[in-house]
């Protein structure tokens, strides 16, 4: 069957003529593409918007008076309301149009961005932080369900899905360059002013080119499902980012797991018998949906988790400005940008059994090689790491995307899309909390060991022990010979904490690899269809 493009929610009886895009016609080869450079573009700005951030996290101590626990919400309030949200607004998606709430979610992202840029408060940013994230739980699952409904046939859906999935993981990597470069020229609040203008070019294109689609059937929505998976998953992230900071022993945390864990146990209770459930749980019997979701956890873990560390590495260690940083980095976009439209070619062939497994092995080798890096060590093996990083992550996102929604039917494109984006965001959470705590208790078991900390009182001592850049703010303001060695030793802790870090990249990339060879399809479901029907 055909898939139906359907114009604003107007009732069956309406005697209005339906435009090319409103009627069961798919769009021509022309316009899909176009419909899908306005979707990748619009991707890369959320993409772009997670990591830009972070090289500006020392400006904002200074220029709003930050403390570490807020800098950690700035980030982190984006992160919480984007992966709560994203599997309501993913099944609103396919029961309202899912143009309109790519285009709710684009206008009101764009918003927050300027609200943002001139925050006066760390609390006015943390909100509009927040905001933002909402915007990318509307925006991410509408796209990929647009690209499922607009590409009906396997080969261009997997190559458009690789276009995709090179937009979002381009715009992570080049955030830090991106955030680098604005901060070298203008004031802080750029990083997020330059949304301004992409957004709204995106919502004019949007306007008049993409079109509108929903499941065939619209069905109620599940109110209940949306209050127990937002509470799940807000309680289970809630415990995912504090807990570096609290402690994972801590009661907060493990009550906060405990909740999530429970509220998960009713949700999924309640979709079993629920007439028109939030999350038909029957898209799991989807062989590829059920393991490709597992493996871009694994992959989201190692790429952003490999990035929140090696930027540090960088700026801290390496001494590069956060530009130079950015720069930097930028080798791992170049990869992603080349790898994500070759596993499109390579899917149909290969499948995704062997296409993610590959990708999760170049993931592994990255992290592998930051993991052994030596105080003495370079650029030349940042580079090495980054061109792994940004190959592997093109494989592993295209192939996952793809996989996902080619095994589902046009009802379930919306829910079933943003099954993919949640576990993304899951996997980045879960990265970033575990490589940055592992990362953060080698470094403060070192410098405790270290003999020149000795030289130290115990409160500036226990100030550099909070992060290397504030031991190298400490080591500014000592003597001499003595501000030199204790730089050095506060840098070499810092690489010896690589290890345990990184370790955990590969670690879960492995356990990826094992769950793609053993229990991922070689082929999807769509792309043997498309075969026989040849």
């Amino acid at each position: 069957m055909p898939p139906r493009f359907e114009g604003d929610l107007v009732s069956s009886t309406a005697h209005a003529s339906p435009s090319p895009l409103e009627s069961g016609t798919p769009p021509g080869t022309g316009r899909r593409w176009l419909i899908l450079s306005v979707l990748s573009v619009s991707l890369l700005l959320v993409g772009l918007d997670t990591t830009v951030l972070n090289v500006a996290l020392p400006t904002l101590v200074s220029e709003l008076g930050a403390s570490t626990s807020q800098l950690q919400w700035i980030v982190d309030s984006y992160l919480l309301m984007s992966g709560s949200l994203v599997l309501f607004f993913g099944a609103l998606a396919d029961r309202l149009g899912r143009k309109r709430v790519f285009i709710s979610g684009l206008a009101l992202f764009t918003t927050a961005s300027v609200a943002a840029s001139y925050a006066d408060s760390v609390t006015t940013l943390v909100v509009a932080r927040g905001a933002m994230g909402v915007g990318e739980a509307l925006i991410m699952p509408a796209t990929l369900a647009i690209i499922g409904n607009v590409f009906p046939r396997s080969a261009e859906r997997t190559r458009a899905i690789g276009i995709w999935s090179a937009a979002v993981g381009v715009g992570t990597v080049i955030g830090p360059m991106v955030g680098g470069w604005l901060l070298s020229s203008f004031w802080w609040g750029s990083v997020f002013l330059i949304n301004l203008p992409i957004g709204l070019a995106g919502l004019v294109a949007a306007v008049f080119l993409v079109p509108n689609s929903r499941a065939p059937e619209a069905r109620r929505l599940d109110w209940a499902g949306a209050v127990l998976s937002v509470t799940a998953v807000a309680s289970a992230l809630w415990a995912v980012v504090e807990g570096p900071d609290r402690g994972w022993t801590s009661l907060a945390v493990i009550l906060a797991f405990l909740t999530g864990a429970l509220l998960l146990g009713a949700f999924i209770a309640w979709q079993r018998r629920a007439a028109t459930p939030m999350l038909p749980l029957r898209i799991f019997r989807h062989q590829a949906l059920a393991v490709g979701d597992a493996l871009v956890l694994a992959g989201a873990f190692a790429l952003i988790g490999t990035l929140f560390v090696v930027v540090q590495y960088l700026q801290f260690v390496l001494d590069y400005s956060a530009g130079q940083t950015g720069l930097r980095l930028g080798p791992a976009a170049l990869a992603l940008l080349i790898a994500g439209p070759m596993a499109g070619v390579l899917l149909p062939r290969a499948g995704l059994r062997t296409v993610a497994a590959v990708g999760l092995t170049l993931l592994l080798t990255s992290s592998a090689v930051l993991g052994t890096t030596d105080p003495g060590d370079g650029y030349g093996r940042v580079l090495a790491a980054m061109v792994l990083l940004g190959a592997g992550a093109g494989f592993v996102i295209t192939s996952t995307s793809d996989a996902i929604v080619g095994s589902l039917p046009e009802a379930d494109l919306g829910v079933g899309s943003a099954t993919n984006t949640a576990a993304i965001q899951l996997g980045a959470a879960t990265g970033v909390a575990v490589s940055g705590s592992l990362l953060s208790d080698s470094y403060r078991d070192n410098m405790s060991a270290d003999p020149h900390s000795a030289v130290l009182p115990p409160d500036l001592l226990a100030l550099a022990q909070e992060s290397l850049g504030t031991a190298l703010t400490v080591a500014r303001h000592l003597p001499g010979d003595t501000g030199a060695a204790f730089t050095h030793a506060a840098r070499g802790a810092f690489v010896d904490g690589l290890g345990p870090a990184m370790a955990t990249g590969v670690g879960v990339t492995a356990l990826g690899i094992v769950a793609a060879l053993v229990f991922a399809p070689s082929r999807t479901a769509s792309a043997s269809h498309d075969k026989d029907a040849s």
